[in-house]
């Protein structure tokens, strides 16, 4: 199953698969990676990227580790406002804004 049309199937690959998807983009990568638990290989896929949506998994992760200056320099990035809810709500955001992607 590499096709995601829902939060629960994107649980189910990162439960069952041990990489994700070779074709998928590097931002839904870095997502599959957090999951996983794999912090830095998430921020190394996101790093380089200036694309909006990369921009906002990058603040996310800089959010998730507790980085609140780098957090908000890449919300302000992302043309987005710092999140007022939890990094799992914020997660399941991203995961659903890339269903399509």
């Amino acid at each position: 199953m590499t096709s995601i049309h829902s939060i629960e199937d994107f649980y189910k690959l990162v439960e069952h698969s041990g990489v994700p998807p070779s074709s998928w983009k590097k931002e839904k990568a870095a997502l599959w990676w957090d999951a996983k638990g794999n912090w830095v290989k998430a921020h190394e896929l996101v790093d380089s990227l200036s694309t909006p949506t990369a921009m906002w998994i990058h603040a996310y992760l800089h959010r998730k580790e507790g980085d609140q200056w780098n957090a908000e320099y890449w919300y302000r990035r992302a043309g987005k406002p710092i999140p007022d809810k939890s990094l799992e709500a914020e997660f399941e955001d991203l995961v659903r804004s890339l269903l399509l992607y």
